[in-house]
């Protein structure tokens, strides 16, 4: 176990019997979305729903509404016209007709092997530019419920940007993932973090493996393991480096990787720097990923036949961009079925969910010990950097000795580290102290009332916007809520309209979503208080109106008397 996971090769001593059993499981209805048509479907809007509520201990609501035709259409159509304005632009740069600001080949290098891929990077020159400015703001202050923006001008279509000298104050931050609040200067965490900064230093100058090993690392992992519930955990300086470096030291040739197709780019990173093979299933579609290991189980690699070394199935706790919540107890139900083993990110989800915090695995009330490699960062919940994975000792001690991120790293700084302890007692009311002001004349700011008034935070926001007509993604426990935009048009305007009514907010296109769904994602935080949000929720709606966002037809109806997984796709009968 300490040089690799077992290999899944057991489980084909019972292949043969196994076959006829996939085969005639095989045979089902047509899928749409990948749920099987269920038999209360009528002619025209069909309701899916994956019926495995027995896994669940409570009601589990995710809702993504269809894009109208019409909205669809005109959606394509503006793509479509920028598309045509920047062909003639790019024909107009080409004569000189029009200045040329993006990279090109000097004129020396003209016979080179091109270093800039011209078309490439047509979607970034023509249509990116457009809207640039509504990214990329820079901030003068803390992020936490509300900072400070620096003002700027562009005087080139935002190829160059100029500072003012203005700095908008006070705008409400509705865009990080500040999830508890602990993005903060002042208190007990900032304190502690301040007090290591004295003791340590900033930086550690070496590795871990040489002599950049502090007490404060040893501590810090302990404690993570004990939240986390697993035997053993390891720290990362870098969250996107967690995924990216210790796949590769966990798979390789000859073993393959089931990943959701919304999955982060740093799992996509790792899975291709793997080597392994890579398999993807559709969005939090058990039937997609129960077909793949089944095809696995039954084939085997391809031209060889052989058994995989290894199945890994990697999902994420909160999809950063649809706001749904993995379907877990389904997944480690297959994974269970299929002796595969599992990977799962709780990026978003540790701090945000569950009703002390301990993220996915504890909102289903599951054992820590289904999930193979807990992997989390410590950009979000805990208001630090770096990430972690969490598991068995055995594992832990193999990545430490594999893990490019272990290996080669800078160590974590010593205040980082002190800000995730401190935090982290906090949640876990470990701290002896309240944490400064109180939420309320009633109720203490701990830990655990931050989780609670996130969670309470994330109903009402959702629901107002529901409410409002609006078209939201995802779980309705999710702090993450996506705002369907749809229109290139609107994804620059929503964002310049509400930062000129003190809110800033993150927008979101293509490629990052798909080309007709553009959004606006808000992040909710438990600093939010009832005013920040309904002051918010006032300027969304007066925005909302302004650029006809209210697309929501309000199709989405009570599905089925099942008590427990209300997952609901509309969409149309072909």
């Amino acid at each position: 176990m300490a040089s690799k996971l077992a290999p899944n090769g057991d489980i084909y001593s019972t292949v043969n019997g196994f076959i006829e059993k996939v085969q005639s499981e095989s045979k089902v209805t047509a899928r749409k979305n990948g749920f099987v048509k269920p038999a209360f479907a009528q002619n025209g809007k069909i309701h899916h729903v994956a019926q495995n509520g027995g896994l669940y201990q409570k009601t589990f609501n995710q809702t993504f509404e269809e894009t109208p035709m019409l909205v669809a259409v005109l959606t394509y159509m503006g793509y479509g016209i920028l598309t045509l304005f920047g062909y003639l632009r790019d024909f107009l740069r080409e004569w000189k007709i029009e200045k040329c600001h993006h990279a090109t080949e000097r004129e020396e290098q003209k016979d080179f092997v091109p270093l800039y891929q011209d078309f490439e990077n047509f979607y970034t020159r023509n249509l990116y530019m457009r809207i640039r400015d509504s990214w990329n703001r820079p901030i003068c202050s803390v992020p936490g419920a509300k900072f400070d923006v620096m003002e700027r001008v562009s005087y080139d279509y935002n190829w160059s940007f100029n500072f003012t000298g203005t700095v908008i104050k006070d705008v409400l931050n509705m865009g990080s993932y500040n999830y508890l609040g602990f993005a903060e200067s002042r208190g007990f965490c900032a304190d502690a973090a301040t007090k290591a900064t004295i003791q340590y230093g900033t930086g550690i100058c070496s590795t871990r493996q040489e002599i950049g090993n502090l007490d404060k690392h040893e501590e810090m992992e302990k404690l993570v393991a004990r939240f986390l519930g697993v035997e053993a955990a390891m720290a990362f300086g870098m969250g996107f480096a967690t995924n990216s470096m210790n796949i590769p030291a966990l798979v390789g040739k000859g073993c393959l990787i089931l990943s959701d197709e919304l999955n982060h780019a740093s799992l996509v990173l790792g899975a291709r720097l793997s080597g392994a093979t890579i398999r993807v299933f559709k969005h939090n579609n058990m039937q997609s990923l129960d077909k793949l290991l089944k095809d696995a189980i039954v084939h085997g690699q391809p031209r060889t036949r052989r058994p995989w070394k290894k199945i890994l199935i990697v999902v994420e706790g909160i999809y950063s961009m649809e706001g749904s919540i993995v379907r877990l107890p389904e997944i480690v139900a297959l994974k269970k079925k299929y002796k595969a083993y599992l990977y799962l990110d709780e990026a978003h989800s540790i701090g945000a969910l569950g009703p002390t915090g301990r993220g996915v695995v504890e909102y289903f009330d599951l054992n820590p010990k289904d999930v193979d490699v807990m992997m989390g960062t410590f950009t979000k919940s805990f208001g630090a950097a770096g990430g972690y994975i969490g598991g068995k000792k055995e594992l832990v001690d193999y990545l430490r000795s594999h893990s490019h991120s272990t290996v080669y790293a800078t160590s974590m700084s010593a205040p980082v580290a002190e800000q995730i302890i401190a935090s982290m007692k906090c949640i876990m009311g470990e701290d002896g102290t309240t944490l400064g002001k109180p939420l309320s004349a009633s109720v203490e700011d701990t830990g655990q009332t931050r989780v609670q008034q996130l969670a309470e935070n994330t109903r009402y926001f959702r629901r107002r916007l529901k409410e409002m007509g609006f078209i939201i993604y995802g779980n309705d426990d999710s702090p993450v809520v996506p705002l369907m935009l749809y229109m290139p048009a609107k994804i620059g305007a929503f964002g310049r309209e509400m930062l000129k009514r003190n809110i800033g907010v993150v927008v979101v296109g293509f490629p990052a979503t798909p080309i007709i769904e553009s959004r606006a994602r808000f992040c909710v935080s438990a600093a939010h208080t009832t005013e920040m949000l309904d002051t918010a929720l006032k300027v969304i709606e007066e925005v909302g109106d302004l650029l006809q966002l209210k697309y929501s037809r309000h199709k989405l109806v009570p599905l089925i008397d099942h008590p427990f997984d209300e997952t609901t796709y509309e969409e149309n009968e072909d």
